[in-house]
């Protein structure tokens, strides 16, 4: 269970660097997204991760070159090209920061390629013990083309994780697709904690999350998208709906949990069915310490450190996770939930059960 366990506080370390991942599939428009959002005030003091400074024309915005992997933009932030991989980056990146080589960085975005799984990404940056401590993951953005999109998730199980794990999805080309209802649509039964943004929807409401920068409040409801989930999750669905295997699910606890039935549910959820487990991300209330609010998040079953919260951001202290599941039925889910919290179901299985032979307990 140490996994579980939130670590002490350390005066002498840094605060965690806010990190947005933005990510969509080739031809996307990921790259006239980036351009645009380089533009904007919101992101001066940002570095931004590239695969290659050539692919992206930053001609138009570059300053100076700093060394021979990264630039300085006109608008205040650095630019720089992934070296080696992306873990050995952002180490470099911390060392010339902490050395006072450039000068200190608030915020970082990391772009994808355009045929990248973001699942190994995230787990890099939830699962590094010292990057751990460094970057907080803030949000998870996915670029889909209006015109070309639905094809493009028939087509590439990677586009379809891309937006399936996506804390805010920004649909382009929609000036010039004849209909983006359809896509739309898809995409709000895919994922339907993400909202369903455009392009010009400013930086830092984009980029933004529960992290938040300069001392703002946090919008637990924005980054969870538990609201958008649970109108979703009331209407009638439609059973032959695309992407049928890929399922979101909120779980709720307007009580405080225990700490050992949610570390043990947690762990549990991990090891039996953590493949399937494409994201997780949530706030609890735990019944030994109910006023400072635990956050969780991980893909698959890589979980990042826990980071307890010194007071609620918001009034609502329900206990909230959000997950997104493949290929596992989300009412075993919510039974495993119910029965660590003591809450029986007629139809559900005793927790010994559950605990005794997880792996025996059909997902689907």
């Amino acid at each position: 269970m140490s996994q579980m366990t939130a670590p002490e506080p350390d005066p002498r370390r840094p605060e965690p660097i806010p990190l947005t991942v933005l990510t969509g599939f080739l031809g996307a428009g990921k790259t006239t997204l980036l351009n645009r959002l380089l533009r904007d005030p919101a992101l001066a003091d940002t570095v931004v991760i590239v695969n290659e400074f050539g692919a992206i024309g930053l001609d138009h915005l570059l300053i100076e070159t700093v060394d021979e992997d990264m630039i300085l933009l006109g608008a205040g932030c650095l630019c720089c090209t992934v070296r080696g991989d992306l873990i050995a980056t952002l180490e470099d990146l911390l060392r010339k920061r902490d050395n006072g080589r450039i000068r200190p960085f608030r915020r970082v975005v990391i772009e994808t390629t355009g045929l990248a799984d973001p699942a190994p990404i995230l787990h890099a940056l939830i699962y590094h013990p010292y990057l751990v401590l460094r970057f907080r993951l803030q949000a998870v953005v996915t670029v889909v083309d209006a015109i070309t999109g639905g094809d493009t998730l028939d087509a590439h199980p990677e586009a379809l994780r891309q937006a399936a794990i996506a804390d805010r999805i920004v649909l382009t080309k929609t000036d010039m697709a004849l209909d983006a209802s359809a896509i739309r649509a898809r995409l709000a039964a895919l994922n339907p904690a993400a909202p369903v943004v455009l392009p010009e929807t400013p930086a830092d409401t984009l980029l933004g999350g529960l992290f938040g920068l300069d001392g703002k409040g946090a919008d637990v409801r924005a980054w969870l998208g538990d609201e958008a989930l649970a109108q979703a999750q009331g209407d009638d669905a439609d059973v032959n709906r695309h992407d049928a295997s890929i399922e979101a699910l909120c779980l709720t606890s307007e009580a405080p949990v225990p700490r050992a039935a949610f570390e043990m549910f947690m762990d549990l959820l991990r090891s039996g069915h953590g493949p399937k487990l494409l994201r997780l991300k949530g706030i609890v209330a735990l019944a030994d310490d109910p006023g400072r609010p635990l956050v969780v998040h991980g893909v698959q079953h890589v979980f990042h450190a826990p980071l307890t919260l010194p007071a609620w951001p918001d009034p609502d202290h329900t206990s909230r996770l959000v997950l997104i599941l493949r290929d596992l039925d989300p009412a075993f889910v919510r039974r495993l939930w119910d029965a660590f919290l003591g809450r029986p179901r007629v139809d559900a299985p005793d927790a010994a059960a559950l605990t005794d032979n997880p792996l025996a307990i059909p997902g689907p």
